[in-house]
């Protein structure tokens, strides 16, 4: 997978809207995040957050949960998510995100 298409992934997913008829799951959400922080940043060396910082944590624990994992298969498994996400919805929207994805 290439960095151009994980690109494009990140910015579809920062531009979706909220009340929008795509909508990645909390799950989804950790999904994208962890594997967004390996691609970007590698291995997680960073402290695990305090007892109450609960957000923090899941956080924390996705992105450690993959340490190991190469840049180049952080990329592909987010555009992946990405792409199953779009097509479970089906709609318009979705098959032209799934176009500029394809494309880059």
């Amino acid at each position: 997978m290439s960095q151009a298409k994980f690109e494009k992934a990140v910015a579809i997913i920062g531009a979706l809207p909220k009340d929008g008829p795509i909508k990645p799951t909390q799950e989804d959400q950790l999904y994208f995040y962890k594997y967004f922080k390996q691609a970007k940043f590698g291995d997680n060396t960073t402290s695990r957050p305090g007892l109450l910082d609960f957000t923090g944590k899941a956080k924390w624990d996705a992105w450690t949960e993959v340490k190991g994992t190469s840049t180049e298969e952080a990329y592909s498994k987010y555009v992946e998510k990405l792409l199953d996400i779009l097509k479970g919805v089906d709609d318009d929207e979705s098959k032209k995100h799934i176009a500029e994805i394809e494309a880059a």
